[in-house]
């Protein structure tokens, strides 16, 4: 029994090479006696904590059925085992999330909404899981924008324009 110990640093390409490099046994070769070397096959892999990472190395994993198993990584598409079939988690998936701030905006009362996330594919994915949520508690979501803080002021003031005119009618 070995291991290696990786960081991805929350990066997609990092995780992408890592798993490449697992897959295709670009791993240490481990010594079993005097004369005898044999490289070393793995048979699972461990993290990554974040979800965007995580979809790309499960879709590579998941080609050499290797399972990945992490104990961070919530996006409710990684439950979907035809695309991910060997991902496996510690923590429950973002759906029981998306339902709970469904049920939680409709028990204040409001039925008409906008929403704002994230353009990363946890934020996508997660909007797309509460859109779903909404629409079957009768809450309508007027708008659905994104953004990330590193964007260009440009595409932050467009957000910030849509939500204001939103609030006119409210």
């Amino acid at each position: 029994l070995g291991y290696q110990i990786y960081d991805s640093c929350n990066s997609v390409p990092v995780a992408v090479q890592v798993a490449f490099e697992l897959t295709n046994g670009q791993d240490s070769v481990f010594y079993k006696g005097n004369n005898c070397s044999q490289s070393a096959v793995v048979m699972a892999a461990v993290g990554d904590s974040a979800s965007t990472p995580s979809i790309s190395m499960s879709r590579i994993f998941g080609s050499f059925n290797i399972p990945l198993v992490s104990h961070f990584a919530t996006c409710a598409c990684l439950s979907d085992k035809q695309q991910f079939p060997t991902f496996f988690r510690t923590v429950p998936s973002d759906q029981f999330q998306a339902d709970a701030l469904a049920k939680l905006v409709k028990h204040f009362g409001w039925t008409w909404i906008g929403a704002v996330r994230s353009d990363s594919d946890y934020g996508n994915y997660g909007m797309a899981s509460f859109l779903a949520a909404a629409q079957r508690e009768g809450i309508c979501v007027e708008y659905s924008e994104s953004f990330l803080r590193t964007d260009p002021t440009s595409k932050i003031k467009r957000v910030a324009d849509v939500i204001l005119r939103f609030l006119k009618y409210i």
